[in-house]
C-alpha cells in the first residue's frame, strides 16, 4: 500500500512538473518506461515457469 502511495506521488509531481515548466514531452517518455519496466519484471516473474514447460 506504501509503495501505491509512493507511486501516486511521483505521478503527481511528474504532471506538476510538466505543467509548470510546460515540458509535456517527458510524460509519454516516463509512461513508456514505466511500462516496459513492468513488462520486465512481469516476464522475469513468469520466465521460471514457462521453462520448465518445455
Amino acid at each position: 500500500m506504501r509503495s501505491l502511495r509512493n507511486f501516486t506521488r511521483f505521478v503527481r509531481e511528474l504532471f506538476g512538473f510538466a505543467r509548470e515548466h510546460k515540458v509535456w514531452w517527458i510524460v509519454p517518455v516516463v509512461a513508456v518506461l514505466l511500462l516496459v519496466a513492468v513488462f520486465i519484471v512481469t516476464v522475469s516473474a513468469v520466465s521460471p515457469f514457462i521453462y520448465s514447460l518445455f
